[in-house]
C-alpha cells in the first residue's frame, strides 16, 4: 500500500521536497489527520469546549507518563485509554455537578498536567519524553499510518451515526432530552472520539499546539459559513490546507511542522475574520 502511495505523490508531486520518504509518510499523515481536525472542530467550537479539548491533551501526556511508568514500550497505549476514562469522568462530573464546566475542567486540567510531570520526572527521565510537547510529524511511520487510517475509518462512522444527535444536543440538551435523545450518552461517545484523536497525534503534533488544531479551522470556518453544511465542509478544507502548506513551509524554513500548520490556520483564521468584517 505504502509503494502503491510514493509511486502516486511521485508521479503528482515531482517536487523536490517528496523526494524523501520521511515527507511522503507526513504528507499521507496530514491527509488522514487533519480532516479528523477539522470535522471534530465543528463541535468543540459549536459547544464551547476549547478548554476542554486542551485538558484532554494534559490528560493524554498524564496517560503517556503512566504507560512509561509501567514500561510500556509505547506509552501513546496506556494515554488513549487513560484519556478516554479522563473525559467521561469529566463529562459525567459537569453533567452532574452545580459547580460550573469552566471551573471543572480546570481543575482536572491542573492536576493533570502536573501528575504527569511529576510521574516523568521520577528519576531525571523528563528529557526522555519532551518530544510529546512539541511532537514529531516527521517521524511517523508507515505502521502508524496503518493506526491512523483505522482510526479515521471508525471515528468517520461514528459521526455518521451521531451527528444529528450531537448536533440537537450542542443546540438545545432540553429539546433533545424530549425528543428521546439520551444526552449523556452522546456527549460521552464524542468526549471519547476527541481524547482518542488527541491522544494518538499528540505524539505528532504535541501538547502545547493540538488544541489549536481543533479549534483554528473550526473558527475560521464559522467566520464565513451560513449553515451547518457549509460550515463543516470548509472547517475541513481549512484544516486539510493548512496541514500541507505547513508541512511544505515547514520543510524550506526548517521550522517544527506542527507549529507551521498552526501559524498557517491561524492567518487563515484572521483571513476569514478580515472577510466577515468586510462584508457583515
Amino acid at each position: 500500500m505504502m509503494n502503491l502511495w510514493y509511486s502516486l505523490v511521485n508521479i503528482v508531486l515531482p517536487f523536490q521536497w517528496v523526494e524523501f520518504t520521511f515527507m511522503k509518510n507526513a504528507l499521507l499523515a496530514i491527509l488522514l489527520i487533519t480532516p479528523l481536525f477539522g470535522l471534530l472542530g465543528t463541535m468543540i467550537v459549536n459547544n464551547k469546549m476549547a478548554f476542554f479539548s486542551d485538558a484532554l491533551g494534559h490528560g493524554a501526556f498524564t496517560g503517556i507518563a503512566i504507560g512509561a511508568l509501567i514500561g510500556l514500550v509505547k506509552p501513546v497505549l496506556a494515554a488513549i485509554v487513560f484519556s478516554v476514562v479522563f473525559a467521561l469522568i469529566i463529562t459525567v462530573i459537569k453533567n452532574k455537578s452545580r459547580a460550573s464546566t469552566d471551573t471543572i475542567i480546570g481543575v482536572f486540567s491542573s492536576i493533570a498536567i502536573a501528575f504527569g510531570l511529576v510521574l516523568l520526572s521520577l528519576g531525571g527521565s523528563f528529557n526522555k519524553y519532551s518530544s510529546y510537547l512539541i511532537g514529531d510529524l516527521l517521524s511517523i511511520t508507515p505502521s502508524e499510518i496503518l493506526l491512523l487510517l483505522v482510526v479515521f475509518i471508525i471515528i468517520v462512522i461514528l459521526w455518521v451515526l451521531i451527528f444529528n444527535k450531537l448536533l440537537l444536543v450542542s443546540i438545545n440538551q432540553s429539546l433533545a432530552r424530549s425528543r428521546g435523545v439520551k444526552t449523556l450518552l452522546v456527549e460521552m461517545i464524542f468526549t471519547s472520539i476527541v481524547a482518542v484523536i488527541v491522544t494518538i497525534s499528540i505524539q505528532w503534533v504535541g501538547l502545547l499546539i493540538i488544541n489549536s488544531l481543533l479549534v483554528l479551522p473550526a473558527a475560521g470556518a464559522r467566520n464565513i459559513t451560513t449553515n451547518v453544511r457549509q460550515y463543516t465542509l470548509v472547517s475541513i478544507i481549512i484544516a486539510v490546507f493548512s496541514g500541507i502548506c505547513g508541512l511544505i513551509a515547514s520543510y524550506y524554513l526548517n521550522t517544527a511542522t506542527g507549529a507551521t500548520i498552526v501559524l498557517v490556520s491561524g492567518l487563515v483564521f484572521f483571513l476569514t475574520l478580515a472577510f466577515k468584517n468586510k462584508f457583515a
